[in-house]
């Protein structure tokens, strides 16, 4: 069980740091090219990167009998 714990908190961080990341990114792309290097869009992206990771993990934290896709047995 706490294997399990651990792996989906190692999980969430992940992704919530490659969704910050990507959406932070894709903030500077906007903010060069359309916005006149305003801030931001910078901010958004970031803000939408950390909600997404945020809500990812909420959602995998949730629901603790789902594992990679599959339904596990309860054991009693």
């Amino acid at each position: 069980m706490a294997d399990e714990h651990g792996r989906k908190w190692d999980r969430c961080l992940a992704d919530t740091v490659v969704k910050t990341v990507t959406g932070l990114g894709v903030g500077v792309v906007f903010s060069v090219l359309l916005f006149k290097r305003r801030t931001w869009p910078m901010s958004l992206g970031s803000g939408l990167g950390l909600g997404m990771g945020y809500s990812n993990c909420q959602h995998d934290f949730r629901s603790p009998y789902l594992i990679h896709g599959h339904m596990a047995k309860d054991q009693q």
